[in-house]
């Protein structure tokens, strides 16, 4: 089998780590000996919805959103959509998933036009507002017919604006410990289809290894067939960075 995945704009998108999350797909890949397709797209480059079965983004500051916003609007967007509403799986990372949205207002007031493949928006409530800042713990929200267990997720947050769903987008996790969207509706995150949304870097996969195995293996049944199952691999330390995650903030909200 093999797994192709596309790297958006891994210069200017890549804040605390986030291409952490693409070395983590790679290892748990080549460890199952599944052969790994990195492709990695920046700004002009054109997106083929058929040639990637997994799309990731990362996150960056307002600067960097402003320079890729317009790109991945009209040079990639039109792809990115049709290539979700095929079963593409898509990771989006903090200022990657808020462009995935329909639209991040900054705190100076300007407005980034999103991808509006999740029905959410974001808004910066101005430079005197506090940011939402640290360890994250939410409870991940299957959707019923996934098959998989869905459990915890860990990571770190730090940003500056608040999101909010429409009726269209689901949350992805429910907050345990942390802020998530927008720290008062206790929604972490959100997902359609197969695209997911989060505010947790960290970098999220490492310390994630169910949730990574469950992109994965999404991606390997749209390319391969349903009845891909991934072999388990040792990740005793994975698990074992989740718990002291999981330890870390304790039973606080």
């Amino acid at each position: 089998m093999r797994l192709r995945i596309a790297h958006l704009y891994p210069r200017l998108m890549n804040i605390y780590g986030d291409r952490g999350n693409i070395v983590c797909l790679v290892r748990r890949c080549r460890a199952r000996e599944i052969e790994v397709e990195v492709t990695e797209l920046g700004p002009g480059d054109r997106f083929d919805p058929a040639a990637h079965d997994l799309v990731f983004i990362g996150g960056a500051q307002d600067r960097e959103q402003q320079r890729v916003a317009q790109d991945l609007r009209s040079v990639k967007g039109a792809a990115l959509r049709e290539a979700v509403e095929a079963g593409a799986v898509a990771l989006a990372v903090c200022g990657g998933y808020q462009l995935f949205g329909r639209f991040y207002r900054d705190a100076s007031g300007v407005e980034l036009e999103g991808l509006a493949i999740f029905d959410l928006w974001t808004e910066h409530p101005g430079a005197d507002a506090p940011r939402l800042i640290g360890n994250v713990v939410a409870e991940l929200r299957p959707e019923p017919d996934e098959g998989w267990e869905g459990g915890t997720l860990v990571g770190f947050e730090n940003h500056g604006g608040r999101t909010y769903l429409g009726e269209g987008a689901q949350p992805l996790a429910r907050v345990r410990s942390g802020f998530g969207n927008n720290g008062k509706d206790g929604t972490e995150g959100a997902r359609y289809r197969h695209a997911f949304g989060t505010y947790l870097h960290g970098s999220l996969l490492p310390k994630n290894p169910r949730f990574a195995d469950h992109l994965i293996e999404l991606a390997l049944r749209r390319a391969h067939g349903d009845d891909v199952r991934l072999t388990p691999i040792d990740d005793r330390l994975e698990e074992a960075a989740h718990q002291a995650a999981l330890r870390l903030v304790g039973g606080r909200r």
